[in-house]
């Protein structure tokens, strides 16, 4: 099945009851039972309901793993991941994460004992220099939120079997339509769905995707203890963006891809970040382990000055946080997205004031670029 048709006929399509082509809302807390134990599969919704079940399943077939889990938001599913380990565990992630990410785990989980370690794990060097003793895990972002800088999955993942430590990749930008980390040898993999799965600024949701029957095991188990599930109406939108995903990471990509080509050009611009630029660092990698660059673009214009001003004048470029959506999207990480990663931290990863991150959405490329340009003009 390809890649497109899967996203319309994988996991559970339809309704074996009624016949129904989507999969109906189960707005259902209970069910019931002819005995004690004796249910048709559910029994509670914490545990199992029918329509996130049919969303578990779909991006286990199109992430190509073993079994999938819905989550109320991205960070939710990180926190279960992470859940996983015991006090006195020790984490490596990617440096230039997701701010939230790096916020759960130096804020949150570092008080139950989770230790972590923040290297920049383009260069797989840096993973193998800093395991433990008590490493149990390598966590990669790429491409990364929001310098898109890229990892080898397949090498780190070498690296970490070596060792015998998990490998876990959040796939948010680009998506399973563009990369799959399971059959790079990742063995967990995650998405803020609020992203491009869901596609339309309507749901937060988060997923993961396991690849072995124990994994799953406990991270139903996880899932199901802690209750931080998806409820069965965002379940359903979520599903319903999911159909589309493919063909609008296409159109993602080649409006992209112009707008890239124009930033390149503009003297407003001290330097642009997107994978598919060839001097990108890795680029290589990126287009050997990806099908696509995505949608997701940075670009740094001096200061924190000229990115206001930009902002104050873009008409078809909505400021908001999020990424992924059929509108398109502009922010200031260093203010925005990334504001729980202290200034030294954010200078260090070179998130300057002067970054500003593009979500490219999918209005008329012409329309983008001219709002760009007298923005930039400005």
């Amino acid at each position: 099945m390809k890649r497109k048709t899967k996203l319309i006929h994988g996991g559970i399509a339809n309704d074996p009851h009624t016949g129904a082509v989507s999969v109906p809302i189960y707005q259902v807390s209970t069910y019931k039972q002819e005995g004690v134990g004796g249910h048709k599969g559910f029994e509670y919704s914490r545990t199992g309901n029918p329509t996130r079940q049919a969303l578990e399943e779909l991006i286990r077939d199109i992430e190509g793993g073993e079994a999938g889990f819905a989550f109320g938001s991205g960070m939710a599913a990180i926190t279960a991941v992470m859940m996983l380990f015991n006090s006195g565990d020790h984490v490596i992630l990617t440096d230039d994460v997701y701010g939230g990410t790096f916020r759960v785990m130096t804020k949150v989980l570092n008080r139950f004992g989770i230790d972590s370690t923040f290297v920049d794990t383009s260069n797989i060097d840096n993973i193998e220099a800093n395991i433990r003793p008590n490493t149990k895990a390598v966590y990669i972002e790429t491409p990364t939120n929001p310098l898109l800088k890229i990892t080898d999955i397949a090498a780190a993942a070498g690296v970490a079997k070596s060792n015998g430590l998990l490998t876990i990749v959040d796939n948010t930008f680009s998506t399973p339509y563009w990369q799959n980390p399971i059959e790079l040898g990742a063995d967990i993999v995650l998405h803020s769905a609020t992203k491009y799965l869901g596609g339309h600024s309507d749901v937060v949701a988060g997923l993961v995707v396991v690849n072995s029957s124990k994994h799953a095991e406990d991270m139903h188990f996880i899932q199901n203890s802690t209750g931080g599930i998806l409820g069965p109406q965002d379940s359903w939108l979520l599903m319903r963006g999911i159909k589309t995903l493919g063909v609008r990471m296409e159109e993602h990509e080649q409006t992209t891809r112009r707008i890239v080509e124009f930033l390149q050009q503009h003297p407003a611009v001290k330097k642009v970040f997107y994978p598919g630029i060839e001097t990108h660092p890795n680029h290589a990698i990126a287009k050997r382990q990806a099908r696509g660059f995505g949608g997701m673009v940075s670009f740094d214009v001096g200061s924190e000055e000229n990115a206001d001003k930009i902002l104050g004048n873009v008409k078809y470029f909505t400021l908001a946080e999020s990424l992924g959506a059929v509108e398109s999207l502009i922010s200031v990480p260093a203010r925005m997205t990334h504001a729980s990663i202290p200034k030294e931290r954010r200078d260090e990863l070179g998130i300057s004031d002067g970054l500003v991150r593009i979500s490219v959405g999918l209005e008329d490329a012409e329309d983008l670029i001219e709002d760009l340009n007298q923005a930039l003009n400005s």
